[in-house]
C-alpha cells in the first residue's frame, strides 16, 4: 500500500506552485494594463501564423487619432462665417494649397508656430475664431506650400483660369452616402475640413464619431458608369 501524502507536504507543493506564479501574473497585468483605453494602434502585428493589418483603409487610421487629438471645444463647436466661396478664393484652383491669410509673427517680431493652432483647432483672439484643423501635421515644413501673399498685382499678367471646383452629392441612391469628389492625399483627415468650428457649413457632417469615413464614402474614381458588355454567340 502507497503511503498517502501528508497536508504538510501538499501546503508545500502548493506555496511553491504560488510563489512562481504570482510573478508572472503581476507582469501580465501591468503590461496590459500599460495600453491607455482608447488609444489607437497602427502599423501591424502577428497573431499566430498571421499577420493582422491594424491600419485599415489606406490610413483609416488618421482619422480615428486625429478625432482623439483634436480639441474638445473645437469638436463641439459650430462653423463660423466661412463659406465655400470664401474657400476657394485662397486657392488658385480646388485642391490647390490654400494661401496664408494673417501675419507671420506676433507684436514682438516672434514667428508664430502653425501647429499651435492648426494642429488641434485653437481659438484665435485676434481673428475671432477657430483656426481650421490641417489634415497633414506631419508635414512641419507650411511655408513650402501655403505662403503669403505680398502684393495684390501680379508681377507679370497670365491668362491663368482656375477649374471648376467639383460637384457636391452626387449620391447613388436618395438619402445614400455621397462619394469622395476630390483626391485624398494630403487629405486623409477628412475631419480637419468636414468637423468642428473651422468647417465650412455647407460641407461640415455631424456625425464624426462614426469613424471610419470612407466606410461609407468611397472616392469618385469612375467617371462613366460601367455598362457590361453582353458576350456574342458562337
Amino acid at each position: 500500500m502507497m503511503e498517502k501524502p501528508k497536508p504538510a507536504k501538499l501546503f508545500f507543493i502548493f506555496a511553491g506552485i504560488c510563489v512562481i506564479a504570482i510573478p508572472f501574473i503581476i507582469f501580465t497585468a501591468l503590461s496590459t494594463g500599460s495600453q491607455k483605453p482608447g488609444s489607437h494602434t497602427m502599423g501591424s502585428q502577428t497573431m499566430g501564423s498571421q499577420t493582422q493589418n491594424l491600419d485599415f483603409d489606406h490610413n483609416g487610421a488618421i482619422i480615428f487619432a486625429a478625432h482623439d487629438d483634436t480639441t474638445k471645444a473645437y469638436m463641439e463647436g459650430h462653423s463660423t462665417s466661412r463659406t465655400l466661396n470664401y474657400y476657394y478664393s485662397l486657392r488658385q484652383y480646388p485642391g490647390s494649397p490654400p494661401y496664408i491669410v494673417h501675419p507671420l509673427e506676433d507684436e514682438k517680431g516672434q514667428p508664430y508656430e502653425c501647429l499651435s493652432c492648426h494642429a488641434k483647432g485653437g481659438f484665435t483672439a485676434s481673428m475671432n475664431r477657430f483656426a481650421p484643423v490641417t489634415p497633414h501635421p506631419q508635414q512641419t515644413y507650411c511655408q513650402q506650400c501655403h505662403v503669403k501673399p505680398v502684393t495684390d498685382k501680379l508681377f507679370k499678367e497670365t491668362d491663368w483660369a482656375s477649374v471648376m471646383p467639383p460637384r457636391m452629392g452626387r449620391s447613388a441612391l436618395a438619402g445614400s452616402p455621397p462619394p469622395i469628389a476630390h483626391d485624398i492625399q494630403m487629405r486623409e483627415n477628412c475631419i480637419a475640413c468636414h468637423v468642428g468650428s473651422g468647417a465650412v457649413a455647407v460641407i461640415q457632417v455631424a456625425h464624426s464619431m462614426r469613424g471610419n469615413c470612407r466606410q461609407c464614402h468611397v472616392p469618385e474614381l469612375a467617371k462613366s458608369i460601367f455598362q457590361k458588355t453582353p458576350k456574342t454567340e458562337q
